[in-house]
């Protein structure tokens, strides 16, 4: 697919997925590293338990595919090499701290002088300037400071981590979107620029509920490992199987509740359950429970009956029943069951890295395309394997850009030339569409009002009022895109997609396979219209294997992936994520395959059919634990927020009704600037925690000291302690402190923007910063039809008569 691009790749744990993906994607990244290597291969777990370089296993993940080198950067001669590279090259990743490259003259402004083409993306925790640029962080810290801390748990006890670390996956991920970007706008430009990601922004993507919900004036979520509330409304999802736990979604309405009578009649046929709990309305149910007239004991009846019968079967069982009956049920899988899953490996998805590999199977292709293929070329490289072999390939000249005559235009927006059809549910295929809106494309999202999209359903709600057109996570997800309101079950309207098709570059949508062939709207279908379309389906499953045919949500595919399992403590059930969590990560690898598809279809006239699964491709986050099984034949269990690493390493109680601070201690050097911040000098010196290793020993003894200290203290005041004296630390932000972050408030991620009925409302900007040509969401989602007129005479020629004719017909709904 990339395979003519160039990348050199700097960074450490902060950035390494992304030179990853784009390996996978057959560019030729070369990862260069410091004289004793990267601080990423420090990192556990290591092969056969055995500490060192060559042993990492989360270098063998995120390094794969990759050749390496060594340059010391901080010598005149390894700058001189590193320029010599950069002469030829497309992109540079890098990590560092922000201000480091530039102390070495090595900024992207210096680099540009170099090569002016050249596109440099930059990871951080926080971001490249503002006034939290430079704490110290770890995974554990950011992902406080966005927000999603706070939501993943259970409520009588401290916020969540999931156990293998998430920040650097999401801004990884989201830094290979944004160096995507720039590279399509390159070829107008012939320029490069500067893509900064913010690790905080990225994953604040997954708890859109606490980021817009002090601007929306709703309440944000609470923090319940076993659902979620509505008011005093407590609705399970984590219910007990014979060999561990399923993910059920027991809800009601239009949208679900249909399958919830469906498996209360399950469990009535089977005897479980009498008639009363199979008679109720289970549209209406939460209502009645609202106002009164159903008690709230009988929920918990309810609930109960269920757990009482998944108890008895299996987690196949219950899942195989949940595809033959259209049941929402998946299960909690371990990191072993997905590495044996049998629709993945029925994909083809975990594959040996080959010819130059090392015989473990590793997580593989994140997406499938019909005219390209990707694959597992090479293991990770050892230290400096490469070095020779990448100065002599690399040479000193330029390589040509072909580039289009943009004599006497205005700078263009990335893909201002782009046209997409988006017919994508809730918010996966919505979210990755979001991103090319946001760079200029014209986006046409297609909906109707006789089927609820959920996402027009979810809070937070304009001041706490509900309404289909309302909701804050569905205006923040279809942001800049044209509305056009179809009944696809009407012959005319499916018509209207055929002729918006044939104008396309971008087809997206998220239904299962039977759906868009019933609609007579697939893939096969739609390229006899236009070769060259790019057509993606982004349904739970995938478009192939036993589960493609199966429905659900971002909760279930979080369950089937392995995120639920590794989201605990040792003494209780799976604790999280909290909400659909594949749901926001999915997105990011969609738009990565489609600007990729862009750019193949470009250079063959190629289109391209991309099948992405929800419950496939976010298994790269979790790539660590997946080797230590495959390699060490573990399986990862969660321990609260404690790290195999690093000690102390946790989320402690502060002031304050569910307040609390995020430390974590990497070295002994910041042990011991915590003991000063702590001002107990005498901790650092005794004997129980004077190294790793017998910190982690005593670390009971150590949480408890930690704990004590931080109970008399506002979070903020730990924060600024820890912060002044370099540890990291972060408040664990709440929806009030998202609102309030100078941080997010300094990267413009709130956003003011008209709606029609509304007034002014709040979205959130760009997850990176492109320095030349920036993200600009200038309108919310739009209203039911809000661009009917518009997308039917103006985009595809109809008459107005025509449309009247066509509105007539109940199309336009």
């Amino acid at each position: 697919m990339l395979s003519h691009l160039r990348v050199l790749d700097l960074t450490d744990e902060w950035g390494l997925l992304a030179g990853s993906m784009l390996a996978d994607l057959g560019a030729d990244v070369v990862q260069i590293e410091p004289p004793g290597g990267s601080p990423a291969r420090r990192l556990g777990p290591f092969a056969n338990d055995e500490r060192g370089p060559e042993q990492s296993l989360f270098w063998w993940g995120y390094a794969r595919n990759k050749r390496g080198m060594v340059l010391d950067l901080d010598s005149v001669a390894g700058r001189t090499e590193f320029l010599d590279l950069v002469r030829s090259a497309d992109c540079v990743l890098e990590s560092f701290r922000p201000g480091y490259l530039e102390g070495l003259n090595l900024a992207y402004t210096d680099l540009a002088r170099v090569n002016p083409r050249l596109v440099v993306t930059s990871v951080t925790p926080y971001g490249q300037t503002g006034p939290k640029s430079t704490w110290p962080a770890t995974d554990l810290t950011v992902m406080s400071a966005s927000g999603y801390q706070l939501l993943s748990g259970d409520e009588d006890r401290a916020p969540l981590r999931i156990a293998v670390p998430q920040s650097y996956a999401h801004a990884s991920m989201d830094a290979v979107v944004g160096t995507l970007v720039a590279l399509h706008e390159r070829r107008w430009s012939g320029l490069g620029q500067h893509v900064d990601v913010s690790a905080q922004e990225s994953a604040a993507v997954c708890c859109i509920p606490s980021v817009l919900a002090r601007s929306w004036g709703d309440e944000p979520l609470s923090r319940t490992a076993s659902g979620f509330k509505i008011g005093p409304l407590l609705f399970r999802n984590t219910y007990p199987a014979k060999d561990g736990h399923v993910s059920i979604t027991f809800f009601f309405g239009n949208a679900i509740g249909p399958a919830t009578k469906r498996l209360v009649d399950w469990i009535y046929e089977e005897g479980g359950c009498d008639e009363s709990i199979r008679d109720k309305d289970y549209i209406a149910y939460a209502e009645l429970l609202l106002s009164g007239k159903e008690p709230l004991g009988e929920l918990e009846r309810i609930e109960d009956t269920i757990a009482s019968f998944t108890a008895t079967r299996t987690k196949r069982e219950l899942f195989n029943a949940a595809m033959a009956r259209q049941l929402l049920i998946a299960p909690i899988s371990t990191v072993a069951d997905v590495r044996h899953d049998p629709h993945l490996n029925a994909r083809g998805f975990f594959q040996p890295a080959s010819p130059h590999g090392d015989g473990i199977a590793y997580p593989g292709p994140f997406v499938k395309f019909t005219n390209a293929s990707l694959s597992l070329r090479r293991r990770a490289p050892r230290l400096g394997e490469h070095t020779t072999e990448i100065m002599a390939d690399y040479g000193t000249s330029a390589k040509p850009v072909r580039q289009q005559d943009a004599s006497g235009e205005a700078v263009r927006r990335p893909f201002e030339r782009l046209k997409v059809v988006d017919l994508g549910w809730v918010m996966v295929e919505p979210s990755a569409m979001r991103v090319l809106a946001d760079f200029g494309a014209t986006v046409i999202k297609i909906e109707t009002a006789g089927r609820i999209d959920t996402v027009r359903t979810l809070r937070p709600m304009k001041d706490g009022v509900p309404g289909p057109e309302r909701s804050g996570p569905y205006h923040d997800f279809n942001a800049g895109k044209l509305g056009l309101a179809l009944d696809l079950r009407k012959p005319q309207a499916q018509e209207i997609v055929r002729r918006l098709a044939a104008w396309a570059d971008v087809v997206g949508e998220s239904f299962t396979p039977r759906a868009m062939r019933g609609w007579g709207l697939h893939y096969e279908a739609l390229r006899e219209i236009n070769p060259r379309l790019i057509y993606v389906s982004s349904c739970l499953g995938g478009q192939v294997g036993p589960y493609s045919h199966m429905a659900g949500y971002g909760n279930h595919g979080a369950a089937l992936a392995g995120f639920n399992d590794l989201c605990g403590w040792k003494d209780r059930p799976p604790a999280g994520p909290n909400g659909p969590y594949t749901d926001y990560v999915t997105p990011k690898f969609i738009t990565t395959a489609v600007i990729a598809a862009l750019d193949y279809r470009d250079r063959t006239g190629l289109g391209q059919h991309i099948d992405i699964s929800q419950m496939e491709a976010p298994v790269h986050f979790l790539t660590p634990a997946m080797l230590d099984y495959e390699v060490n034949g573990r399986v990862l269990q969660p321990d609260g927020n404690r790290h195999g690493e690093m000690a102390p390493h946790g989320v402690f109680p502060c002031l304050g009704v569910d307040r609390w601070v995020a430390l974590a201690a990497e070295d002994d050097g910041q042990w011991q600037r915590l003991c000063a911040a702590m001002e107990m000098p005498g901790l650092a010196s005794d004997a129980r925690f004077a190294s790793l290793a017998s910190r982690k020993l005593h670390e009971d003894e150590l949480e408890v000291i930690i704990a004590a200290w931080t109970a008399a203290l506002p979070a903020e005041a730990v924060q600024e302690r820890g912060v002044a004296l370099g540890v990291p630390a972060h408040v664990v932000a709440t929806a009030d402190d998202l609102h309030n972050d100078p941080q997010l408030r300094h990267r413009d991620h709130f956003l003011t923007v008209p709606h029609p009925d509304l007034g002014d409302i709040v979205v959130e900007g760009g997850r990176f910063k492109l320095s030349r040509t920036p993200a600009r969401i200038e309108r919310p989602g739009p209203t039911y039809g809000q661009d009917a007129s518009h997308v039917l005479m103006d985009i595809l020629g109809y008459s107005s008569d025509q449309v009247a004719e066509i509105a007539a017909a109940g199309v336009l709904q």
